[in-house]
């Protein structure tokens, strides 16, 4: 059994241990907050855009820690969840292998590249994974897009478009502090960078448009330049929806043998498939794969559950990978760097 220790418990913290309820081979077993109301499970002061409201939590029979070297302490914890604001990333991952424990830090993996590098590079030095909890290819939909480009079935990918865009991230002020979360450029994006790598390896360059708020970037449309000329991948990302589309995301795959669509949207507070997730074939047919009930936490659970095998077994989840992970915050900044200069900008 492997025994998890969450530290923060916002938004993310609480999707993680509600998550943790329906894993195999793993349990929380202590929590780590500065504040005395969550650690009594006083949790009703949580949100998101998706999923459930904070309610108040029975956290009896758990380790609960006011500071996170008391839970470092703790012998009873094998893998740290780190689900703390961004910029926290690198130097609480560090600690923790430091410590000997492993490592789920949450998405981005750091906001700078010096504290990405370093991560990795502790991870290597302690022998303690360090993953990432990168949570789209746990999503159905996008699991359906990985196994479909990755196994050939419907002939090699030509172009590909990506969509994920949300309303102002007002429910936390964590998150809304570019400075803290890195802005909508990396703390939402990442998502779409990270499968792109996944999807279609990274590019050898990136041309990026966007809207600039207060010095960060809030809003972009990339195109992604890989060596392959005649792959067309393009993706747009940020957080200048109104408040009536809180959250949608989805894309479009154009392969060889079939068109994959797919997108959701969080429209006037009710979920609503756009696009269900749908094949286009050659012949004119359609298929529409049967993914199950759809609950937003279950992809959380499959990701903790990967952790956790991973943990056990001693052997590395390609999806978590730290190294991965690091490759998606380089293309974030390379947008980024793009939109402020407009230029190309080439990955070193």
């Amino acid at each position: 059994m492997v025994r998890i220790g969450i530290v923060g418990l916002g938004f993310m913290g609480m999707i993680h241990y509600l998550a943790s309820k329906r894993i195999e081979g793993g349990k929380v077993v202590g929590l780590c907050s500065r504040d005395p109301r969550k650690l009594a499970g006083d949790w009703t002061s949580i949100q998101g855009n998706f999923g459930p409201r904070g309610t108040q939590m029975d956290l009896s029979g758990l380790a609960l820690h006011d500071d996170f070297e008391k839970l470092l302490a703790d012998p009873s914890i094998d893998l740290v969840d780190l689900c703390v604001p961004n910029d926290r990333h690198g130097p609480m991952a560090i600690r923790a292998l430091q410590a000997g424990k492993a490592v789920l830090v949450e998405k981005p993996i750091a906001l700078t590249m010096q504290d990405a590098d370093a991560m990795v590079a502790a991870s290597q030095a302690s022998g303690r994974p360090m993953m990432v909890a990168q949570v789209l290819p746990f999503v159905p939909e996008f699991a359906f897009a990985l196994e479909a480009v990755q196994s050939g079935r419907y002939g090699a990918l030509r172009a590909a478009h990506f969509k994920r865009v949300i309303s102002r991230p007002d429910w936390s002020s964590e998150i809304g502090d570019t400075a803290t979360s890195g802005g909508p450029a990396i703390d939402l994006h990442i998502h779409d960078t990270h499968f792109i790598g996944l999807l279609c390896g990274v590019p050898r360059a990136v041309h990026a448009r966007g809207v600039q708020e207060g010095g960060a970037v809030v809003h972009l449309t990339t195109q992604y330049l890989f060596d392959r000329t005649d792959l067309a991948v393009s993706c747009v990302s940020g957080a200048m929806s109104q408040p009536g589309r809180p959250f949608t995301h989805g894309y479009e795959l154009y392969l060889d043998g079939a068109t994959i669509a797919f997108e959701f949207a969080n429209l006037g507070g009710q979920g609503h498939i756009a696009m269900p997730l749908t094949v286009m074939l050659a012949d004119g047919s359609i298929e529409r794969p049967e993914l199950g009930a759809g609950d937003p936490v279950d992809g959380f659970v499959r990701e903790l559950n990967a952790a956790v095998r991973s943990v056990a077994s001693g052997i590395p989840a390609p999806t978590l990978d730290g190294a991965l992970a690091r490759q998606a915050l380089q293309l974030c900044l390379a947008e980024i760097e793009s939109v402020r200069t407009g230029r190309v900008v080439a990955l070193a």
